[in-house]
């Protein structure tokens, strides 16, 4: 038998985790909202796993494991979900986070959206083709923007110049 401190607790948890379960759920790109959409079997079919998880389930890598970490050609960056070019490699930069970081983003290949997943409120970073999650945007970058897009490698390509 429960007594009340005890219901009091496991209401309060439950309805914690029922707020962070509808916040992930709407932190998705929202189906018919993007020029290329594709089913969950057609994703899953494109994408390697990681990718998947990174760019149709707002998951993200581990720190320090992007090849794209330490790329430092001339060229792009484009998604890994739908090849729309997202970053210039000149506005790459080493942010010491262990994620890819870029201070712009190239024009209209983003989108950005709240994300309170992680109680404290981010921006979402997010393919404007695709809708694909690519990481978040802070604003403790270098100039000229004073931004820093921390992008997850997986949900990446490079293509060279």
């Amino acid at each position: 038998m429960m007594d009340r401190r005890s219901l009091l607790l496991t209401g309060t948890v439950a309805a914690i985790g029922g707020g962070w379960i509808l916040s992930r759920n709407s932190a998705r790109a929202a189906p018919g909202t993007y020029p290329v959409q594709l089913s969950a079997a057609q994703w899953h079919a494109k994408l390697s796993s990681p990718a998947y998880a990174v760019l149709r389930e707002d998951q993200t890598e581990a720190p320090e494991t992007s090849p794209l970490l330490n790329e430092h050609r001339r060229g792009r960056f484009i998604c890994a979900g739908c090849d729309q070019a997202l970053y210039s490699s000149t506005t790459k930069f080493d942010s010491g986070t262990g994620w890819p970081s870029f201070y712009a983003p190239l024009a209209h290949a983003i989108a950005t959206r709240q994300d309170v997943s992680m109680i404290i409120p981010r921006t979402e970073v997010h393919c404007s083709r695709c809708g694909g999650h690519l990481g978040h945007v802070f604003d403790d970058g270098p100039k000229p923007t004073g931004l820093r897009y921390c992008m997850n490698g997986v949900a990446m390509k490079f293509q060279p110049a």
